[in-house]
C-alpha cells in the first residue's frame, strides 16, 4: 500500500464509485480527505464512517468554477495545507455524436469532464506551492484509447484531460508539482446506469449487475473495482511516484493488448473472420484435410 501519512488530499466525485473507493484508500494510508461531491447523503455517511479527523465531506458541483476553489480552500481551511488532488467527478454526457450534435450537452460534458479538471488544478496550485510540491491525478477513460466504449464527447474529454495532464506537467514541474492521468478500463460504478438516466439508487444496482456480467470482457478475467484504480491513484500521490509525471496510466485489466483472439483462444481471428469461418468450423475442416492426408 502506498504511504500518505502527513498528506491532505482532495477527491472530487467522491461519494460513491472511483471516488469513495479513494477516499477509503486514502484514508488507509494515511492521508486525511475533503471529499467533494453533490450527493450530501453519501456525503455525510463518509463522515460518519472515518470521523471529521480524517474525511472533510464538502458539497461542490464541479461544473460551477467558485464552488472548485471553494473545495480546495477548504483542505487548507479543515487540514493545514493541500498537497493531493484527484479529479475524478464525472459521468457519461451527452449521448450524441457527430450527426445528432447537441451544443447545450456538449457544453455541460465537457464542463464536467474537462473544465473541472482545469479548474481544481488552478485554485489547488497556489495551496500546493505553498506546500513547496504536490500531486495532480486526473481520471481519464479506456474511451480516450479506442473508439467503441464511450459516447463521442465523453471520449474526446476523456483523451484532453490525458493530453492536459502531460501539458500541466511541464508547466508545473518547476513548483514540484506532478501531474498525472489514469485511464480505467471496465471498471464497476454506477457511471453505466446513470448514463442511462436512471435513478442514483438504480444506477449504483446496475453497478453490481456490470461486476457480474462483464468479466469474459478482458484478459484478467474479472471487471474491474474502483479499488484498483484507486490503488494507482494513491501510488501515484504518494512519494515513491516521485521520479514520474506527465504519464498515463492503463490500468484495464488488459482490455487494449489487443483484439479478442489474441488473448482467447477461443475467438476467432482476423483470418478466420476474412474466409467467413467460425473456429468450430476451421478446426472441423483441418480435421477432414488431416483425414484425407491420412
Amino acid at each position: 500500500m502506498a504511504d500518505l501519512k502527513g498528506k491532505v488530499a482532495v477527491i472530487t466525485g467522491a461519494a460513491s464509485g472511483i471516488g469513495r473507493a479513494g477516499v477509503e484508500t486514502f484514508v488507509a494510508a494515511g492521508a486525511k480527505v475533503v471529499a467533494g461531491d453533490v450527493q450530501d447523503d453519501k456525503g455525510a455517511a463518509l463522515e460518519a464512517q472515518f470521523g471529521t479527523d480524517r474525511v472533510v465531506y464538502h458539497h461542490c458541483d464541479v461544473t460551477d468554477v467558485e464552488a472548485l476553489k471553494s473545495l480546495m480552500d477548504r483542505a487548507v481551511e479543515a487540514f493545514g495545507g493541500l498537497d493531493l488532488l484527484w479529479n475524478n467527478a464525472g459521468s457519461g454526457g451527452t449521448p450524441g455524436g457527430v450527426e445528432d450534435f447537441d451544443p447545450d450537452g456538449y457544453d455541460r460534458t465537457m464542463d464536467l469532464l474537462l473544465k473541472s479538471v482545469f479548474a481544481g488544478s488552478h485554485y489547488a496550485v497556489e495551496h500546493m506551492k505553498a506546500r513547496g510540491g504536490g500531486s495532480i491525478v486526473n481520471t481519464s477513460s479506456i474511451s480516450a484509447v479506442c473508439a467503441g466504449y464511450a459516447p463521442l464527447t465523453y471520449s474526446v474529454a476523456k483523451k484532453a484531460v490525458a493530453h492536459f495532464s502531460k501539458v500541466a506537467a511541464a508547466e508545473l514541474a518547476k513548483y514540484r508539482i506532478r501531474v498525472n492521468a489514469i485511464v480505467p478500463g471496465f471498471i464497476a460504478t454506477s457511471i453505466f446506469g446513470s448514463s442511462l438516466g436512471l435513478p442514483q439508487a438504480q444506477a449504483d444496482q446496475m453497478a453490481e449487475m456490470v461486476a457480474q456480467n462483464g468479466a469474459g470482457m478482458q484478459p484478467m478475467g474479472r471487471v474491474g473495482q474502483g479499488r484498483d484504480i484507486a490503488e494507482m491513484a494513491a501510488f501515484l500521490c504518494s512519494d515513491a511516484a516521485g521520479f514520474i509525471t506527465g504519464g498515463e496510466f492503463l490500468v484495464d485489466g488488459g482490455m487494449t493488448v489487443g483484439p479478442r483472439h489474441s488473448w482467447d483462444e477461443t475467438a476467432a481471428g482476423p483470418l478466420l473472420d476474412a474466409l467467413g469461418l467460425t473456429a468450430e468450423q476451421a478446426e472441423a475442416l483441418a480435421a477432414a484435410q488431416a483425414g484425407r492426408g491420412a
